[in-house]
C-alpha cells in the first residue's frame, strides 16, 4: 500500500528531525549532555537577572539577597528551554503512539488521516518506548531540578 504521507510528516521522520536539531539533541543521550547547555544559558543570563534585580531600593541594602533573587529569576531561562524541549518530544511521541497520522498534503486546509498499517505500527511504537520514553524523564527530571533550584533559591532568599 503506498503511504500518501509526505516524507517530512512522517512520524519516524519528525522523530529523526529531532535527533539532528542542535537544540532537540541537547536531552536525547544522557542527563549531563541535557544540563550542560541549560546551565550556560542560566549563567549567561544571571548577569542580566542581577543587574535588573540592582534597581531595587530594598536590595540595595542586601547585597547577598539581591545576588541570589537575580540567580533565582535566572532559572526562568532553562526552565522555559525545558518547555519547549517537553513540547516538541511529546508531540513526537504521540504521534508515534497514534495509530493514524494527520497529515497535510499542500497546506493547512486540506488536513487528512492515513492509518498506519501495523509493520510502521510496531515500529514506531518500538522507537516511541526505547527512544523517545528516556527523553521525556530525563526532560522530566531537569524540569524538577530547575523548579527545586527556583523554589530553595527563592526560600533562602526570603530567608536572608
Amino acid at each position: 500500500m503506498q503511504c500518501p504521507v509526505p516524507p517530512e510528516q512522517r512520524p519516524l521522520r519528525e522523530y529523526e528531525q529531532l535527533l539532528e536539531s542542535w537544540f532537540f539533541v541537547w536531552p536525547a543521550h544522557n542527563f549531563s549532555e541535557l544540563v550542560r547547555p541549560l546551565a550556560t544559558s542560566w549563567l549567561l543570563l544571571a548577569p542580566l537577572t542581577v543587574l535588573v534585580a540592582s534597581g531595587s531600593w530594598v536590595m540595595r541594602n542586601h547585597p547577598a539577597q539581591l545576588v541570589l533573587a537575580g540567580l533565582v529569576a535566572a532559572v526562568a531561562l532553562p526552565i522555559l528551554l525545558l518547555v519547549r524541549q517537553w513540547l516538541g518530544w511529546t508531540y513526537v511521541h504521540r504521534r508515534l503512539l497514534s495509530e493514524r497520522v494527520e497529515y497535510e498534503e499542500s497546506g493547512w486546509y486540506d488536513g487528512q488521516v492515513w492509518e498506519k498499517p501495523l509493520a510502521w505500527r510496531q515500529q514506531d511504537l518500538l522507537v516511541a518506548q526505547h527512544q523517545v520514553q528516556p527523553v521525556l524523564r530525563r526532560l522530566q527530571q531537569a524540569a524538577m531540578l530547575a523548579v527545586i533550584l527556583a523554589l530553595l533559591g527563592a526560600s533562602l532568599c526570603q530567608a536572608l
